[in-house]
């Protein structure tokens, strides 16, 4: 709870504030007294959505009203903790339950900030909140938060020991246990395409294995792209596509978030976590064009661009993750730029080879206001990425169709009969909006929880 930004258990002094809806706003506005109406109207205050109006009191500020639109649409309220002065606040507002949870979420939302090395200008409003605050709203709050943590954190301090120390604490906290492979490891055990693209690192690469739940339980199986930093490796990025490239954990970040909230909230599932940590760094031992790689799976795979990094990584870990043969299996990662080309940053997109599973996590991103976009898994396209000496090119000098030939590569590590589905996050805002500050983003996360919430319940 200490961790959860802009909310308190114990107010001092709080103000009360009101959630109005434009279209409800006259009638809200006649129950006032003469002397607040009046002053609403000499602002021309009409409570439209995303607007603040603080109201008069003896000395000062009174209360305030919050202009909101949809009131289950979290991020409808995500402007109110830097709109408002700072100060404890408390909802005056007739509520439901599931506007209150979509009010504590989008203030928790609205009100982050990165603090690891600069403090904020200014702290937000606080929430007060009471003892019957809804657990799960918290729990889900506070995996969004992980994420942008883990996203926003320089390579520095976040690579991949790092990110096998936030697992082994969170594991630590549920009961689950954790498997490291790394370094050389990674070759006698059979992970060669994880090892072949993080060996020029001065960190070791790894793949980061955690197990929990009860051993009858239908297993999910989570798989996140750990590219902890990205250079392109020899096919070395421009200065201005390398520059967030802190980023490219963001697939690791969602995965461990999600384990951490499945654990949290008890869901019914045998649950496996598989993260490809690494880094793609320039070095004498680099992996170079040309190059062909084995895989665990036994594929062979010509390397046409180093910067077609993460979907080396993955493989392995998708064929790791096949072999327990899990009920479902989703992973997440920040794959391609072609991605966003077509999608825009706020869309991730969704690959599938199970409608019913791509419907289901459509369905719940609609719900939580968490959207996504299906893209297709269009098999044609494999063409692109045929070699001549080898049984699949990571890469393709054309680029027709990127963010589709990425997935269609994956699947190809995917058994068949396997329900497996991959998204494709951006992982970043890349401009303040309220409760989408500049920086790292869960994207699809709450939806995936959602969506496996309703299929194996706490």
């Amino acid at each position: 709870m200490n961790d959860l930004p802009g909310l308190t258990r114990h107010p001092q002094h709080p103000l009360p504030f009101y959630c109005v809806r434009g279209e409800d706003f006259d009638a809200w506005r006649k129950l006032q007294l003469p002397a607040i109406g009046q002053w609403l109207d000499a602002q021309k205050y009409t409570a439209s959505s995303g607007t603040l109006m603080l109201l008069p009191g003896e000395g000062g500020i009174g209360s305030a009203v919050i202009g909101i639109g949809n009131r289950l649409d979290p991020f409808t309220y995500a402007h109110a903790p830097y709109a408002l002065p700072p100060g404890d606040w408390q909802l005056a507002s007739e509520m439901d339950a599931a506007a209150h949870q979509a009010l504590v979420l989008g203030w928790g939302l609205g009100s982050y900030r990165f603090r690891r090395y600069k403090k904020p200008l200014r702290e937000p409003a606080m929430l007060a909140i009471g003892a019957d605050t809804d657990a799960e709203t918290l729990d889900v709050l506070a995996a969004c938060v992980r994420v942008r943590d883990l996203v926003n954190t320089p390579t520095e301090d976040m690579g991949p020991d790092e990110l096998e120390a936030v697992t082994l604490e969170i594991a630590g906290r549920h009961g689950a246990t954790v498997e490291v492979i790394k370094g050389d490891d990674l070759i006698s055990q059979h992970y060669p395409a994880i090892h072949a693209v993080g060996r020029a690192s001065h960190r070791a690469p790894r793949l980061i294995h955690l197990e929990w739940g009860n051993a009858d339980a239908p297993r999910v199986s989570l798989v996140g792209k750990g590219v902890c930093f990205d250079t392109g490796g020899l096919n070395i990025k421009a200065s201005a596509g390398m520059r967030n490239m802190k980023k490219d954990m963001g697939g690791a970040a969602h995965a461990i978030a999600l384990a951490e909230l499945i654990m949290a909230r008890g869901l019914k599932v045998r649950l496996s976590l598989f993260v490809a940590a690494v880094e793609n760094a320039i070095g004498p031992d680099a992996l170079r064009p040309g190059e062909v790689i084995a895989t665990r799976k036994g594929v062979s795979v010509e390397i046409d661009n180093t910067d077609a990094e993460g979907r080396l990584v993955l493989c392995d870990a998708l064929v790791r993750a096949s072999e327990d043969k899990p009920e479902l299996l989703l992973d997440f990662a920040t794959l391609t730029g072609a991605a966003r080309i077509a999608l825009g940053p706020d869309l991730p997109a969704l690959y599938a080879n199970d409608d019913a599973l791509a419907n289901d996590w459509l369905v719940a991103g609609q719900q939580t206001f968490d959207p996504l976009w299906r893209m297709p898994l269009w098999r044609p396209y494999l063409r692109y990425l045929t070699s001549t000496i080898a049984d699949i090119a990571n890469g393709s000098s054309s680029s027709m169709a990127g963010s589709v030939t990425a997935a269609l590569y994956l699947e190809r590590f995917v058994p068949e009969g396997q329900k497996w589905a991959h998204l494709d996050v951006y992982s970043w805002n890349d401009n303040d909006r309220p409760g989408r500050p500049a920086g790292g983003e869960a994207q699809g996360l709450r939806a995936a929880f959602a969506m496996l919430k309703a299929r194996y319940p706490g």
